[in-house]
């Protein structure tokens, strides 16, 4: 952004603060009666998708908070001699999530309006032209995912490459304490993604090894590239479906599982209301023959390629479930696009990822996490 545009930004910002400020209709003096709150999406096995943090400063304050469970969660499990030992460190840390939470609190060291002012030309840029796009939102939701997804990857290689010589072998890698400690009937035990053969679908260049990139596809498969991680999921799919063990998916198997979580992907409304499986059979039917390429009345993993993306969402799945939320939330003409305006108006919107409302009657919704139950990601693999 050029000198000349700077200044106009910023001559619009401080007209806009001037108009909400002077506004006989502005409902919203000061926000500060709605306390905000630093959240942990921490967890030691797989778990729901979670949103990741519209403001890159508060994704920072809670990245830093989910460093301190991490290390003291890998602690424990690398010396579980300690477990009766006292904390000594808890005090200091709470105390540090306590200064966390008090510096978002504070409206002079934080303030949201100024925040968004600060952020809206770093969203507005594909074009430049006043108005907050789905697709530039999107895209900047998507980029604070990535960041998050891959300082979680760094973590967990500092962990397992144990010679240092930044990559990771599968010697090296162990499994995650929540499969060691499992039984053969337990979730996960029977899916090979911690496996030998999930290892080396992840290695694209072959030499025996994961570098940083294939690592973090080895932990997040669904937003790799790689055709030969593709073709795994393909075929976990098959193994975790396959109820009759015969190597392929018919329609029974199709119909109670992997259809639904195609139909889910692709109902932009979708609410969870229930479908008979009567209606739900013919187009079920439909789908299952247009996969079904050599007509043989079954599924192979070659054939479920077409809908793997539906079946394992992305990060840009969940990137855009996220902005078209936001985006009803606070389009307040409705044209399908945010001003600078209609952000400062709706800053809750942009924040109740964060936000405590247990003390008014606030409404808060986190539609775009339901979608896809588990995530691959395992943040909390600290069984080193």
């Amino acid at each position: 952004m050029g000198k000349a545009s700077i200044f106009v930004y910023i001559t619009v910002a401080v007209v806009v603060l001037l108009f909400l400020s002077y506004s006989p209709n502005n409902n919203h003096p000061s926000h500060r009666h709605r306390r905000l709150k630093l959240r942990s999406n921490f967890t030691l096995s797989p778990s729901r998708h979670h949103s990741v943090a519209f403001d890159p400063l508060v994704a920072e304050l809670e990245r830093h908070r989910e460093d301190k469970q991490w290390e003291k969660e890998y602690f424990h499990n690398s010396h579980p001699e300690f477990d009766s030992a006292p904390a000594h460190e808890s005090q200091p840390e709470w105390e540090d999530f306590m200064d966390a939470e008090d510096y978002l609190n504070d409206e002079d060291k934080f303030n949201v309006t100024n925040r968004l002012i600060l952020l809206f030309p770093k969203i507005d840029v594909d074009p430049t032209d006043w108005f907050v796009s789905l697709h530039e939102l999107t895209q900047w939701n998507l980029q604070q995912a990535k960041r998050e997804v891959l300082h979680r990857t760094q973590r967990e290689m500092d962990l397992h490459d144990k010679n240092h010589d930044g990559f990771v072998s599968f010697s090296e890698y162990d499994p995650p304490s929540w499969v060691r400690n499992a039984d053969n009937d337990s979730f996960g035990y029977d899916m090979g993604w911690w496996k030998e053969e999930h290892f080396n679908a992840s290695d694209a260049d072959g030499d025996g090894v994961l570098n940083l990139t294939e690592f973090n596809d080895f932990l997040h498969p669904a937003d790799s590239t790689n055709p030969k991680l593709q073709q795994w999921l393909c075929k976990e799919e098959v193994r975790e479906r396959d109820t009759d063990r015969d190597g392929k998916v018919n329609f029974k198997e199709f119909f109670h599982g992997l259809f639904d979580l195609v139909r889910n992907y692709d109902e932009e409304n979708h609410n969870d209301s229930h479908h008979s499986d009567d209606s739900m059979d013919a187009p079920a039917r439909v789908l299952f023959a247009q996969l079904d390429k050599d007509g043989d009345g079954y599924l192979s993993d070659v054939e479920l390629l077409p809908i793997i993306g539906k079946l394992h969402p992305s990060e840009h799945y969940y990137a855009k479930q996220q902005a078209e939320y936001i985006i009803s939330q606070a389009d307040i003409d409705k044209d399908g696009r945010l001003t600078l305006t209609e952000m400062i108006e709706n800053p809750y919107v942009f924040y109740s990822a964060i936000f405590n409302d247990d003390e008014d009657e606030y409404d808060y919704h986190d539609e775009f996490r339901i979608h896809r139950g588990l995530s691959w990601s395992t943040p909390g693999s600290v069984g080193g």
